[in-house]
């Protein structure tokens, strides 16, 4: 009898391994495993990414590892001050100085968390609000579908920057401010996206299948429909953390963003526009941050839109 079962087990072994091609089983694929798999082999969205990464680890941990020499990013040495201003780059100074002796480059690491600071909350804030709203009015659809979209159209209506512009003039500058009325306008097109994409979904036959044995609403937007539609609205934020970036730094420059003598990329090139036939550097630096920063995050996020991208799944 022992030897019996042990004969029907090397034949089911045997049926297994002629099944698998190989003594082991197949590990079972998802659509986040094959997406990461593929995001690998984007050169580009992993330089990228691998720039985000130093970016981050910078920003938080300046504290730890700017050199003393470079001074504080806000205070003002006035006893060195006139000695100090707008010096050239040099091995002391990698960026130079300002026009009140403050290093450059210190600015620039300070300014970073600022940026990436408003980049993510205010992402944050918008994704938030245009999941609800286009999760409602995809799934409910009727009313609530021509009322979100509607409101939606009148947000867009406007030109982005002069509405963040005249909300700013309401509550006032700060980087608290700024995040907010980024992540409140930066809604609509969030929403229109995820709508499109539980359109797409809430057909399949996996949702009726759910419906019919009798799953509430919530369950099935929560465990069928949500997770797979979120992966338009991951590229989608991805991308749009370098767009609130480049808002902020384009209200900073106005006056209209982050107050001084806090750091921010958009107030030092405001500060350098005077100088840049003389002292470049100035502008260029904290220039170079912002193109740098805006670019890996539009590259990371092109790279996740073909990692996600069902029809590129390898057979």
């Amino acid at each position: 009898m022992k030897e019996t079962n042990t004969n029907n087990f090397d034949v089911a072994e045997a049926s297994e391994e002629a099944r698998t091609g190989s003594g082991s089983v197949r590990p079972s694929r998802t659509l986040w495993g094959d997406a990461w798999q593929r995001l690998k082999r984007n050169k580009l969205a992993v330089i990228a990414a691998i720039w985000i990464i130093f970016i981050v680890i910078v920003a938080v941990s300046a504290d730890l590892w700017v050199p003393q020499h470079f001074g504080s990013p806000t205070e003002i040495d006035s006893a060195s001050m006139k000695d100090m201003s707008r010096l050239p780059p040099s091995p002391e100074h990698p960026f130079g100085t300002d026009t009140l002796g403050r290093d450059v480059l210190c600015r620039v690491i300070y300014g970073a968390r600022i940026s990436l600071s408003v980049g993510v909350l205010a992402t944050a804030i918008s994704t938030i609000i245009g999941l609800i709203a286009g999760a409602l009015a995809a799934y409910n659809g009727g009313w609530w579908d021509t009322l979100i979209m509607r409101t939606a159209d009148i947000f867009l209506a406007f030109p982005y920057t002069l509405f963040v512009i005249a909300m700013l003039a309401v509550i006032g500058p700060g980087i608290q401010n700024v995040f907010i009325a980024i992540g409140v306008l930066g809604w609509p097109s969030i929403a229109r996206v995820f709508r499109s994409a539980i359109l797409s979904v809430k057909e399949n036959d996996y949702v009726d299948a759910a419906r019919a044995m009798g799953a509430s609403d919530a369950r099935i937007i929560v465990r069928h429909i949500f997770p797979n539609s979120v992966a338009s609205v991951v590229v989608y934020a991805t991308m749009n953390i370098g767009g609130a970036i480049l808002t902020e730094s384009a209200l900073s420059f106005l006056g209209m963003g982050v107050v001084p003598p806090n750091p921010s990329w958009g107030i030092m090139i405001q500060d350098g526009q005077t100088y840049l036939a003389t002292e470049p550097w100035l502008m260029i630096m904290p220039g170079i941050a912002i193109l740098t920063t805006v670019l890996a995050f539009t590259l990371l996020g092109d790279g996740l839109r073909d990692a996600l991208d069902v029809k590129m799944k390898d057979a």
